[in-house]
């Protein structure tokens, strides 16, 4: 199959989830220039995002990943597209220690910040956590803590000379979208959140169409998470629910109550503050509400939602889910 060029895709050529993919194999192929680069990245980014698109360059990056086999059989990741604008904390790093300290297992993919001043892989440096790309590390941080972080770079470096051009465009490329889709371990259940509705309706007919066990989250007002400053729509493998902050044990919070700090450093005092109970109500609430809707969702929403926001609340209350990140950092 020839790949689709620049000129066609300017014309208004949409592509198939096959063209889709041999393009991203091209562009992993450094066959094309950076003025190029920027050129279709900006073209593709004008027509907008699609289903095939979306399947086809996840599907490339998938193949062209670094394969990572953690030997295990009930995986979960909670991962952010980011590129929200909201700059929040890192609320899905967070919740992460929360649901390995409830006792399951959780591969968490990551990078650095893209579109907030604290990504998932700044956080983790910050907090002393090793980011490696070897399986033995990552299965015995598994292993010993119940979760492990996967650094995306390390596992599509193929990638890797995009990223200056992205960072030049200063807008939202196909690659914000694609994070949760590319994990290299074997994920049973998703549990992400998009940073608006269009993103959520793509990510869940996809994840249908690969059969996928997952919840894809939106905050109406913008976040890519259960914010708690407004009703999240949430789409499923188990239905489609609306949540407000009182179906979440929470009153409304305002934004400036889940902003993040300044800097990494500051970043990785609030992560431990939060699992220590000693932070404020409000930032804790808001782990506690994403913990619990992960744990609540990989359940395939069965019993009452309040007792997976126990199991999440009482993850940090006896001091299990920060026993896991100590653990972490001893490794």
């Amino acid at each position: 199959m020839s790949v689709i060029s620049l000129k066609e895709i300017v014309a208004g050529t949409r592509l198939s989830a096959a063209e889709s993919r041999e393009l991203m194999l091209a562009i992993a192929k450094g066959r094309y220039s950076d003025i190029y680069l920027a050129a279709l990245l900006t073209a593709l980014a004008s027509k907008g995002l699609d289903i095939d698109l979306l399947d086809g360059f996840s599907a490339a990056a998938a193949e062209l990943a670094t394969p990572l086999d953690l030997e295990c059989t009930e995986l979960i990741d909670l991962c952010g597209t980011g590129g929200d604008g909201k700059s929040s904390f890192n609320v899905s790093t967070t919740a992460a220690f929360v649901v390995a300290g409830a006792g399951y297992k959780v591969a968490k993919h990551g990078n650095i910040a893209v579109s907030s001043s604290c990504g998932s892989s700044n956080v983790l440096e910050a907090l002393g956590i090793k980011l490696s790309g070897d399986p033995d590390y990552l299965k015995r941080s598994l292993g010993e803590a119940g979760v492990c972080f996967i650094h995306a770079p390390l596992f599509n470096q193929a990638f890797k000379s995009l990223a200056p051009i992205r960072k030049e465009l200063g807008f939202r490329t196909v690659f914000n979208a694609l994070g949760p889709l590319i994990n290299p371990a074997k994920i049973q259940f998703q549990y992400t959140g998009v940073y608006n509705l269009e993103l959520q309706r793509l990510y869940s007919y996809l994840l249908n169409r690969r059969n996928k066990k997952f919840a894809v989250v939106h905050s109406l007002d913008g976040y890519d998470e259960l914010s708690l400053t407004d009703t999240a729509r949430v789409v499923s493998s188990s239905g489609s629910f609306e949540l407000r902050p009182s179906d979440l044990a929470s009153h409304k919070l305002s934004p400036s109550q889940i902003a993040a700090p300044a800097s990494a450093l500051e970043s990785a005092k609030l992560i431990e503050d939060i699992l220590s109970n000693s932070s404020d109500r409000a930032k804790k609430s808001c782990v506690v509400a994403n913990a619990g809707a992960a744990l609540w969702y990989y359940h395939e929403a069965k019993a009452d939602f309040s007792e997976y926001l126990a199991v999440a609340e009482e993850s940090i209350n006896s001091g299990r889910a920060l026993k896991v990140l100590r653990r972490c950092q001893e490794l």
